[in-house]
């Protein structure tokens, strides 16, 4: 029988809800110092591709947006008064289904299998959330930056933004060259 959580009522009756998730397996100790400070550096915030994608978002006049705006996800970058969220999800983390950068380590499976399965489902979550809420949601892969792909993903995204925000797009003369 799985374990489930009791909250008491205000009659003081006890009520059974869902069962708890299950415990995530300890997490493994790191092989090296140097693999210690990586895994350390890993940043919630400010990370290149998303410092990129502003930085880009700016170029277009795509301004007045606010970072991890605190709505389901918390998007790296939102409009709130058009609802409208913009994700830079990492390709290892989130999981980016067919891309090589998706892989899994071999040590430790369980354990990075099951944060994984959890990051998946709880992006799944708040894409839900948000959606119900009538936000509407993008997501830029971190692969999506590379050099090779990274003009054309800005190509797609910056009309759509703009639409949606109802904005100018103001591509600068650099934009520009990169596009011709």
């Amino acid at each position: 029988m799985a374990k489930t959580c009791k909250a008491s009522t205000s009659n003081n009756k006890t009520k059974r809800s869902a069962p708890l998730a299950p415990k995530a397996p300890p997490a493994p100790p790191a092989s090296s110092d140097a693999v210690r400070a990586s895994m350390q550096g890993n940043k919630g915030a400010d990370t290149k591709p998303e410092l990129l994608v502003r930085q880009r978002l700016r170029e277009a006049g795509l301004t007045g947006y606010r970072l991890h705006w605190k709505v389901p996800g918390r998007p790296d970058v939102a409009w709130p008064g058009k609802k409208v969220a913009l994700f830079v999800n990492g390709c290892f983390w989130h999981r980016h289904k067919g891309c090589k950068m998706a892989s899994t380590p071999k040590s430790t499976r369980e354990y990075w299998t099951f944060k994984f399965e959890r990051n998946v489902e709880r992006d799944k979550q708040n894409m839900a959330a948000l959606r119900r809420a009538g936000w509407r949601i993008h997501i830029i892969w971190e692969c999506q930056l590379k050099k090779d792909r990274i003009e054309s993903t800005f190509a797609r995204l910056l009309p759509k933004l703009a639409g949606e925000l109802d904005k100018e797009l103001h591509l600068p003369s650099s934009a520009k060259e990169r596009a011709t």
